[in-house]
Order: structure tokens, then sequence, then C-alpha cells
């Protein structure tokens, strides 16, 4: 899809092209459709994390738990949307053997047990799961807002790729 036709296209059509790009979030793309026209994919990004931002509390709160865990039981399941399934597994996190997927599994309780919400972290911005390891490690240091913070600039990561991999500007 190009930015043009996302500019000219009416909601269906965007949200199809955009909905799901916030995991389990289409709110988000429906409040960003009022933006239009948007200058750049920047832009339509802008008012999607704009979206996220002036929510109130509760619904972030909501849209994080919304998230999966990193090579969680639903990982492993493949139960996930395609795009975390991707990411995932671009990184092998689909493909731990069972010592690994046991750490993931401490690290991804310990960190719900603190924060209430699963650990999210950008993993294409990563080259291994041991780096990813190693963020959770020191993420789970925080304070409760700083990594709620935290948690929305991965997302912020995450759904900038996205958009990039599904909007041009051709």
């Amino acid at each position: 899809m190009t930015l043009d036709r996302l500019n000219a296209a009416g909601e269906a059509a965007f949200m199809a092209a955009v909905g799901d790009v916030f995991e389990h979030a289409p709110w988000v793309a429906e409040r960003a459709f009022a933006a239009r026209p948007l200058a750049s994919v920047a832009a339509l990004h802008d008012a999607m994390m704009q979206a996220v931002r002036t929510a109130p509390r509760e619904q972030q709160l909501a849209f994080l738990r919304g998230h999966p865990e990193l090579a969680g039981k639903v990982a492993r399941a493949g139960a996930m949307t395609t795009d975390s399934k991707a990411e995932q597994g671009g990184r092998g996190l689909d493909r731990l053997n069972d010592a690994d997927f046991a750490r993931f599994e401490r690290a991804n309780a310990a960190y719900a047990k603190k924060f209430g919400f699963p650990f999210i972290a950008c993993v294409r911005l990563h080259k291994s799961a041991e780096s990813i390891l190693a963020m959770f490690e020191q993420r789970v240091g925080n304070d409760p807002e700083t990594e709620f913070a935290a948690a929305l600039t991965e997302i912020g990561h995450i759904t900038r790729l996205r958009l990039e991999d599904r909007i041009s500007v051709a």
C-alpha cells in the first residue's frame, strides 16, 4: 500500500491496511484515521503513537497486557499474530532449546510479577536471544513508571518497523 492510497482510503480500507499494526489494538488505527492526510509514514506512526500516549492509563495497561510473552508458551504453540510470529521467529525465539526456553519462562514470570504486563522488546533490533535476555535482566531492575515508559518506547520501535514494511511512499 502506498501512503497516497492510504490517505485516500475509506475507514474500512485504512483499517485493513494498518489496523493490526498495534497488537490487538485496532482503536489505535481508528484514532489515527482522523489525522489524515499524513505527509509521511513517520507522521502516520506519530499519529498512532499519539493515540496510545493520550489513551487513559487503564487502556494503555490493557494494551500492554495484550502483547505476547517473548518465547512464551503462546509463542511455542505458534498462536500469536502473524507479525509477532515473524518477529520472534526471526530471532529464533520459536526454536529455543528447552534450557533457553526455561530461561525465558523464568524471566517472563519475574517480569510479569513485578510489572503486571509482559516484557516488550523490539526483537528486530536485537541480534540474538542472548541479547534479548540481557535486556530483560537490565529492565527488570527498573521502577514501574520507568518500565511502563520503556514498554511504550519499545512498542514505538516495533510498530514503526511494521509500518515501514507495509507502507511505501512511492
